[in-house]
């Protein structure tokens, strides 16, 4: 299934708790220019350091409390995207790289975390064209920008073998050692070896014989390998005797075993290989036999003298009863008669002996020499008669020949289930048997208790007269098996919980296109149980019109054809799908027996470059039109300017000639005729209005001005410079009117401006400040500057008249004016108004009528 997930065709990581990168998908290592032996076991933090070169990008630091916020909440988390560029081999600098991260936790049956599911999403194009198109919004041209990943590099499984030699030498029936050099130094011990030993393998590891075992100094086993060292030649040893340590006393016993000579492909000598076999047991139990017939013998030649005995008292009874010769003649013909069917008999039963002997010797050289470990319980209180090398083996430090199995042998197992399937068995002289039963036992005397698995047969033994005397056992420890079974299980279910903790849709499809796997994302597409779909073709579940979408691909899959693809997929009338798919031939020995079926949700990517692409087009066509009514609106105001420039140059010829008209009128009549009729106000109400008609005009040619002057170049402006100029110049003005002036521009970093248009900004700001000011209190002005994300602000706060902001006021509109009692135009507003915003800043103002008012200027940064 490892296999299966570096196949997903989304970009994944797999985490462990620890933040160690464990694997990822080939899709993940060709986006982001990696290997995957180059990360493997690696920390997520030295994979993806921060930018040096950017140490305003903290993608690295987002990413890092983003895993720690899963693995403290135990929940998933999106993040929003990310900055972070990626190297691609062979080219100088770095790739400009946008992403969208998720970090997915993966939690065992009690809640842990066992990993962290990180996906990314590369939104690079989707990043650029945004940005494209927000330029388009202003000038209406962008071309999009793409960019390309390389391949990646493949999974090496050099560790698998490793561990699978490793499992096999630690799990071999036999021990096994290696012994390196002259001074025969311990390379490799399996655990079968050091039990014999009866030492750890951190114990003996590394070390020369002599030095882990000094106990067997002086046995020679040491020159036994030296000379196989030299000459190359193979030692074998049979029930060879050996002292060693066990449970702190000296014990002998006996070995098998062979010393072969280990050299590896080229002919080079790499060490001494070592495999023996414990015989004690079978030694020991021979030695017995043999034992016994001696004495049998002994007690034959004990008869043979009692009866030269008989004999010689036969003879003394003869002298002694002459006269009863005849009498005597006749006894000893019936004494020889005795003689020979006492010898007849006594040689029946010595053969019967001596076969019943010969069976039971060769029945326990079997049972000795089987592998399987055996012994035999004798009496109701099931004690120890026989047990073999095998079965003592499974209990190497408990006496067991000769004591009660329940009692002193086996004492914790008096209340085990076990003591009872014993009384059963010997009771009916029913066999029993069970599968894989966990015994609590300790192998030492006073060691401590481990949990084992066994599966044992217990058979009733029966005597002459058919009565059960004893059982037999046949037991095979199954500890390991059972325990690499939970952990092939366990490791089945965390696979399980990977799979489904990934939003793609896993199965497995066999030879007959039918689901043996689904992982729990099937459930949401098609409203079924993942395990419902078992079995089932997988035409009938996604239906015709999908099936036929995906027939040919799957013919190809069958046909051992790995496959990247996407597709549009109806599976329902109200549900079809954009999917990305990855079909994984599944191989076995020359032939393909089904594929892996990997499919991810493209549907919202397609739709989104569809939209993409059709709001290309849509600003493509915008920005023809724009193009078009800029056109039209750049001749309007070229016929506009040059209107207002006829019309200001035009107008100002008659009024020149009228106010020199109305001078000469004035002059040529007499001061008693203009007083007499009352004329000389009149004469003065026609002088204003000649000059405010001047002045309109005038603020017209400014007006034009300020149109022709749009782009005029901005640089970097002190305000405070500007405000002191600007007071200089209305200094005037701030005495007459008595102004309190409040300034705080010392967090101001300098406006990038017209310098001209920022004085005049300036100076219409405070002039108006100061004319609408309140009769009935002392004017206040307060001028402040400071930065507001992008934007500089100056603020320009009275307490002067105010104005009312509720009704539909016209302020910054050309004319337009609020207050009339004062002289003026209703230009400058309206000028400071297009000043700025022609530099892509705004003007604001609050106001409350006879409490003052504030105008906020936001000029761009």
């Amino acid at each position: 299934m490892l296999q299966v997930f570096e196949s997903v065709p989304d970009l994944y990581l797999i985490l462990s708790p620890d933040l160690i990168i464990l694997t990822a998908s080939d899709a993940y290592l060709k986006a982001t220019y990696k290997a995957r032996k180059d990360i493997q076991g690696k920390s997520l933090s030295d994979v993806f350091p921060a930018h040096a070169a950017h140490p305003d990008l903290n993608a690295s630091d987002n990413l890092r409390r983003s895993l720690e916020w899963v693995l403290d909440r135990k929940q998933p988390h999106q993040m929003g995207h990310q900055r972070y560029d990626v190297t691609q081999p062979g080219q100088a600098g770095a790739l400009e790289k946008y992403w969208l991260p998720s970090n997915t936790p993966v939690l065992d049956s009690a809640g842990n975390v066992l990993y962290i599911i990180h996906k990314l999403e590369d939104i690079t194009e989707r990043i650029q064209q945004r940005q494209q198109q927000d330029a388009a919004d202003q000038d209406a041209t962008a071309p999009a920008k793409t960019s390309q990943q390389s391949e990646g590099a493949a999974l090496a499984e050099a560790q698998l073998q490793r561990s699978l030699l490793q499992a096999l030498l630690d799990q071999a029936p036999v021990a096994m050692s290696l012994y390196k050099g002259t001074d025969q130094v311990i390379a490799m011990a399996n655990p079968f070896m050091c039990r014999i030993w009866g030492r750890t393998s951190e114990q003996v590891l590394g070390k020369p014989l002599m030095q882990a075992l000094p106990e067997l100094e002086g046995q020679d086993f040491d020159r036994l390998i030296r000379e196989v060292y030299t000459t190359g030649i193979p030692f074998i040893g049979k029930e060879t005797p050996a002292r060693m340590l066990r449970a702190g006393k000296l014990e002998t016993n006996y070995y098998n075993f062979i010393y072969q000579p280990l050299y590896n492909g080229q002919g080079d000598l790499l060490g001494v290989f070592n495999v023996a076999v414990e015989v004690t047991e079978l030694v020991v139990a021979r030695n017995q036999v043999e034992k016994s017939e001696r004495e049998l013998r002994k007690l034959y030649n004990q008869l043979a003298e009692a009866n030269n005995e008989v004999s010689a008292s036969n003879e003394e009874l003869r002298a002694i009863n002459e006269e009863l010769l005849q009498a005597q003649d006749a006894l000893q013909i019936l004494n020889r008669e005795l003689e020979i069917r006492v010898a007849d008999r006594t040689q029946e039963l010595q053969l019967a002996k001596a076969e019943i002997e010969s069976e039971r010797n060769r029945l326990q050289q079997l049972f000795t020499q089987a592998a399987a470990p055996i012994c035999i319980l004798s009496g109701a209180d099931f004690r120890y008669e026989f047990v073999n090398p095998a079965y003592q083996q499974l209990l190497p430090g408990r006496t067991l020949l000769g004591n009660p199995l329940l009692g002193e042998a086996l004492h914790e197992l008096a209340a085990h289930p076990f003591a009872d399937a014993l009384r059963h068995v010997y009771r009916t002289g029913k066999t029993f048997e069970k599968k894989e039963e966990l015994i609590p036992v300790a192998r030492y005397e006073d060691g401590p208790i481990e949990d084992r698995y066994f599966n044992y047969t217990l058979q009733a033994r029966r005597d002459e007269a058919g009565q059960v005397d004893g059982i037999i056992i046949f037991v095979y420890e199954v500890t390991e098996q059972v325990e690499a079974r939970k952990a092939v299980e366990q490791s089945a279910e965390r696979l399980l919980l990977i799979t489904d903790a990934l939003p793609v849709l896993i199965g497995y499809l066999d030879k007959e296109e039918k689901y043996r796997f689904a992982n729990k994302a099937y459930e949401a597409w098609f409203n079924q149980n993942p395990a419902d779909l078992l079995g089932r073709p997988v035409r009938e579940v996604v239906g015709e019109k999908a099936y036929q979408g995906v027939k040919g691909y799957i013919a190809r899959a069958l046909a051992g054809e790995r496959l990247n693809f996407e597709s549009r997929m109806p599976y329902r009338e109200d549900f079809v799908k954009y999917i990305s798919t990855s079909y994984v031939p599944d191989i076995r020995n020359g032939q393909v027996e089904g594929f892996y079926t990997l499919v991810s949700d493209v549907t919202e990517q397609v739709e989104a470059r569809r939209t993409v692409e059709k709001s290309a087009l849509q600003a493509k066509a915008m920005a023809q039109e724009l193009s078009i009514a800029n056109e039209q609106l750049i001749r309007i105001n070229v016929d506009l300017d040059n209107f207002i420039y006829a019309a200001s140059h035009d107008l100002k010829a008659p009024i020149t000639n009228i106010e020199g008209l109305m001078r000469i009128l004035i002059q040529s009549l007499p001061h008693e005729l203009l007083a007499a009729e009352g004329l000389e106000g009149v004469t003065g109400m026609i002088q204003d209005s000649i000059e405010r008609f001047k002045r309109t005009i005038d603020h017209l040619t400014e007006v034009t001005k300020l149109q022709k002057e749009h782009n005029q170049e901005a640089v970097l402006i002190d305000i405070s410079d500007v405000i002191r100029e600007v007071l200089l110049d209305i200094s005037d003005q701030l005495k007459s009117a008595d102004v309190q002036l409040d300034i705080d521009t010392g967090a101001c970093p300098g406006i990038s401006f017209s310098i001209k248009n920022l004085r005049s900004v300036v100076y219409n700001l405070l002039s108006n400040a100061i004319k609408y000011r309140a009769p009935d209190r002392k004017p206040e002005i307060r001028i402040s500057c400071k930065p507001e994300a992008e934007y500089t602000v100056l603020t320009v706060q009275d307490n002067g008249l105010g104005m009312d902001l509720t009704r539909d006021q016209k302020l910054f509109t050309m004319f337009g004016r609020l207050h009339d009692h004062v002289e003026g135009s209703g230009v400058g507003l309206y000028m400071v108004k297009k000043m700025v915003e022609n530099a892509g800043g705004r003007i604001q103002v609050q106001s409350q009528k006879n409490v003052g008012s504030t105008f906020s200027v936001f000029f761009k940064r």
